[in-house]
């Protein structure tokens, strides 16, 4: 598919990806906390559930009119919400991807791309993370590549939030044979090795709800 039959984001659409995104949470509850409990403090589910129900909910109240809109209430939501380090990271993403996209009614391939870039940026101001860290850096970092790869190619949003919920994935997965550098998991050391991260398993949950609802509207 080439970029000229692309079938844009709306706001309806980022609607649904939070909507999706907080009932996934709800059903990963337990297995996000689990993943925390080796290596971290065991809130990571607890607190983006929380999190992701608040943001829902704000949703209903506010009524945004447009993509930006959505992201700005979420992050709103998650960073007012929710304590530990998923508030604030996936706060302040969703805040630099709103302002990414401020103005824009409907999101095309590259204004997905742009506002995936901008999330993770805010990700790496927040955390002072990089890839290797065992974080969710390591599943925004190639997701974003991935979608910009797409993008550069001349692809769809479709295809592009696509390839960034596969590259998210793999690099999910990536992190189970690495050593913690960031975070309470790092105090572990050498044992942090043999664990998948959590943040950046329920990064690669919410890369796949946005591909899974902009292949339903395409």
């Amino acid at each position: 598919m080439s970029s000229g039959d692309d079938v844009p984001m709306t706001t309806r659409d980022l609607l649904r990806v939070i909507a999706d995104y907080a009932a996934v949470v709800a059903a990963n509850r337990t297995y996000l906390i689990e993943l925390d409990a080796a290596i971290g403090d065991a809130d990571h589910g607890e607190n983006l559930d929380r999190g992701m129900k608040a943001a829902v909910d704000r949703l209903a109240e506010t009524e945004p009119g447009t993509p930006a809109d959505v992201l700005q209430s979420v992050a709103t939501a998650l960073i007012s919400k929710v304590g530990g380090a998923a508030g604030p990271l996936y706060g302040t993403a969703f805040l630099r991807a709103a302002t990414a996209v401020k103005g824009r009614d409907e999101l095309g391939a590259a204004d997905v791309a742009g506002a995936l870039r901008a999330g993770l940026g805010g990700v790496v101001a927040r955390g002072k993370a990089e890839v290797g860290d065992k974080t969710m850096v390591d599943a925004w970092d190639p997701a974003v590549q991935a979608a910009e790869r797409v993008v550069a190619a001349g692809g769809s949003t479709r295809e592009a939030l696509a390839a960034a919920a596969d590259a998210a994935e793999e690099g999910m997965r990536g992190t189970i044979p690495l050593v913690a550098r960031k975070g309470r998991a790092s105090y572990l050391g050498e044992r942090s090795a043999g664990h998948q991260d959590p943040g950046a398993t329920s990064s690669a949950l919410l890369f796949r709800v946005f591909a899974d609802v902009a292949d339903h509207s395409s």
